[in-house]
C-alpha cells in the first residue's frame, strides 16, 4: 500500500482515541438508586393531626423522617402506609412521586423528600499506577477521566509510557495518557460503574535493513511520526539504502483495511497484514512521513539499492577467482624456493598478479 495523502487521512480517522471508542460523551444522566444504596425519606404534612403528626406533640414543620434504609435485593424500600416502594433504577424525584401518590388519600397534603444518605452503588473504580487506588462515588454533575485520576491522587509515573484504559459495559479502549492532556476530546465523561486503569507500557518499533542503525527503539514520547522514527534509527545508510523503498509492516483491522481498498477475502481473522511503501526520493514523501503516525510494535524496513546487490555478486566472483588462483601462486613460489636452495640457475617466472578478495 503506497503512502498517499488519502491513506494518511484514513489512518488518522482510525487512530485509537477514547472519544471515538465511546460515542456517548454526554454528561451522566440523573442519579438512580441501586441495590445497597442507603435512602433517606422525609414526609411533610400540611397541618398537625395528620397521619404522621399529632395534635399533642406538634413538630416544627409537621414532618417525620423515616429511619434510613438500604435498597434491598428486590429493589425496594418500605414506607409506612405506602408499602414496598420500587427504588432500584429510579431517580429521587420518581420515588417521591410514587410515595405521594400512595399517601395522598391518608395524609394531609403530603410532600416527600427522598435523598441519598450513603452511596454504595454507582461507583467508579480507579486502579493501577495511581497513588490511592479505590472506588469513588460517581458525581451526578458529571466528572471526566482526569477528575477521577486526580481523586485517586494522580499518576505515580509522569512519563510518556503511561497508558489509560477505560472499561464500560464490557467494552475497553486504551490510549496514551498524553492523549488526555493534549487532545481534550479524549477526556470524556465517566459513567457509574466505569473502570479506569493506568499502567506503564513502553511503545517500541523495530528498524532493520539499510538503516543507519538497526534494532529496537523506544518512542520516548506519547506520539511518534514515521519521520521521527526514521530519525531515531539514524536515518538511511547512504552506502546501502534506496530512499525510494522504505517499508512499514503493520497489522490493521478489517475495517481499516477495507477503507484502504484492500481485498480482505484472502485473509482469515480480524487482523489484516499490510505493508506500507514510502518513497523518500519524492519530496512530498517527507511531509507524508511527518503525518504518518507510528503504532506500538511497528516494523520499519529500508531496502538496499540495486547497485548493492551487483556489488555483492561481483565480490562473490572475485572470491571464486581468488580461490582458483591461490594454488598456482603457491606452486610457483615453491618452485622458485626449491631452485634457490639447490643453487640452480635463476629462473625468472612471471606470474599474473593475484586476484585478492575484498
Amino acid at each position: 500500500m503506497d503512502v498517499t495523502p488519502q491513506v494518511v487521512k484514513v489512518l488518522a480517522d482510525y487512530t485509537p482515541r477514547l472519544s471515538k471508542a465511546f460515542a456517548d460523551r454526554t454528561p451522566p444522566k440523573a442519579f438512580r438508586f441501586g441495590v445497597g444504596d442507603i435512602v433517606s425519606v422525609t414526609i411533610f404534612e400540611a397541618a398537625a393531626g395528620g397521619l404522621f403528626t399529632s395534635d399533642t406533640g406538634v413538630r416544627a414543620g409537621n414532618f417525620v423522617t423515616i429511619p434510613n434504609q438500604a435498597v434491598d435485593q428486590s429493589g425496594t424500600i418500605t414506607v409506612p402506609y405506602a408499602g414496598p416502594v420500587p427504588a432500584k433504577g429510579r431517580t429521587p424525584a420518581q420515588i417521591e412521586s410514587y410515595i405521594v401518590e400512595h399517601l395522598k388519600a391518608r395524609a394531609l397534603e403530603p410532600q416527600v423528600i427522598v435523598a441519598l444518605a450513603q452511596q454504595n452503588t454507582s461507583l467508579v473504580s480507579v486502579l493501577g499506577d495511581v497513588h490511592s487506588a479505590g472506588r469513588f462515588p460517581a458525581n451526578p454533575s458529571g466528572e471526566r477521566i482526569l477528575d477521577y485520576v486526580a481523586r485517586a491522587g494522580g499518576p505515580m509515573n509522569q512519563g510518556y509510557d503511561l497508558w489509560v484504559s477505560l472499561e464500560r459495559d464490557k467494552h475497553r479502549a486504551s490510549v496514551p495518557f498524553g492523549a488526555l492532556l493534549y487532545e481534550p476530546a479524549n477526556n470524556i465523561y465517566v459513567l457509574p460503574n466505569d473502570v479506569i486503569y493506568l499502567y506503564s507500557q513502553p511503545q517500541t518499533f523495530v528498524a532493520f535493513g539499510a538503516a543507519g542503525q538497526q534494532g529496537q527503539f523506544k518512542f520516548d514520547a506519547w506520539r511518534l511520526s514515521l519521520a521521527e522514527a526514521i530519525g531515531k534509527h539514524q536515518g538511511l545508510n547512504d552506502n546501502l539504502a534506496d530512499p525510494s523503498f522504505v517499508f512499514l509492516y503493520r497489522g490493521e483491522t478489517r475495517e481499516v483495511a477495507a477503507r484502504l481498498g484492500v481485498d480482505c477475502s484472502h485473509f482469515e481473522g480480524p487482523i489484516i497484514p499490510i505493508v506500507y511503501h514510502l518513497n523518500l526520493r519524492d519530496p512530498s514523501g517527507y511531509f507524508l512521513a511527518q503525518n504518518f503516525e507510528m503504532r506500538n510494535k511497528d516494523v520499519v524496513y529500508t531496502s538496499n539499492a540495486s547497485s548493492v546487490e551487483t556489488t555483492k555478486f561481483l565480490t562473490f566472483l572475485r572470491t571464486i577467482m581468488a580461490t582458483a588462483n591461490d594454488p598456482i601462486t603457491y606452486a610457483t613460489n615453491g618452485y622458485i624456493l626449491k631452485n634457490t636452495i639447490n643453487g640452480a640457475a635463476t629462473t625468472v617466472i612471471t606470474t599474473p598478479t593475484p586476484i585478492l578478495a575484498h
